[in-house]
């Protein structure tokens, strides 16, 4: 049995549903054809759990990201996130909620160049109106447990490309979210400083009990995360399964 095998079998039991889809349909339209990207898609994922979305590029794993977070809404479907129906909400409503309690990754860190590592990370603690030294308090505790402790006024041009992804992650974490989503956080990384990256995210899930959900083309990210599913014809298949 490998490394990978043996810690997936060893994770806990996942706990309660944290967020659901169901039926999802996601159209897009150009001025000559119809694009179907969603077809029914049908998602269950329980608290606690680390899940690899993958597929080969443009089959739409960044567009299925975009609608559990409700960046995007379906074309039709469902999306519960611990029962409530999130595109049952208004704007003001679905941006508080993607604010406090979900956490964004994106392949580029997309950090602030006039900010320092601690500023970036505050950002989101900040526009939630937290008192800014209770948000300093947070965002330094979170790049201590990123590993950046020792850099928190260096700007991101004074930051390899790895460290800057350890901000944008950090800056993802502040609020201590349920839900994480991350789409090729890695795909900018020398395969050295992603696999860095891949194991701090298995210490936010094991630490802060952060669910994981990231779209990957990294097999070794995929081998170690507790479910990986595949994107095909607009819906998901167990990976392993397959396998």
């Amino acid at each position: 049995m490998s490394e990978s095998t043996a810690a997936a079998r060893s994770r806990p039991a996942p706990g309660p549903v944290l967020i659901e889809a169901r039926g999802l349909v996601k159209d897009f339209h150009d001025a000559e054809r119809e694009i179907h990207v969603l077809r029914d898609l049908d998602l269950t994922v329980h608290a606690g759990e680390e899940i690899a979305i993958v597929g080969q590029s443009g089959v739409g794993k960044s567009t299925l990201l975009y609608v559990l977070g409700s960046m995007e809404r379906p074309t039709a479907g469902k999306v519960y996130f611990e029962g409530q129906d999130l595109f049952a909400l208004d704007e003001n409503a679905l941006a508080e909620f993607r604010n406090r309690r979900l956490g964004f990754v994106f392949q580029f860190h997309y950090l602030l160049a006039d900010f320092d590592a601690l500023e970036n990370t505050m950002m989101p603690a900040l526009i939630a109106r937290i008192p800014e030294s209770e948000a300093r308090k947070r965002a330094s505790d979170v790049l201590e447990l990123v590993g950046l402790g020792g850099k928190l006024h260096r700007r991101p041009a004074e930051l390899s490309g790895g460290e800057q992804q350890r901000v944008a992650v950090a800056r993802a974490v502040v609020l201590h979210p349920r839900l994480v989503l991350a789409d090729e956080p890695t795909g900018n990384l020398d395969p050295q400083t992603a696999d860095e990256v891949h194991q701090l995210f298995h210490v936010l899930n094991r630490d802060l009990g952060i669910t994981l959900i990231v779209a990957t083309h990294n097999e070794r990210l995929m081998k170690q995360m507790g479910r990986a599913l595949r994107l095909q014809d607009g819906k998901l298949h167990d990976e392993r399964a397959r396998a």
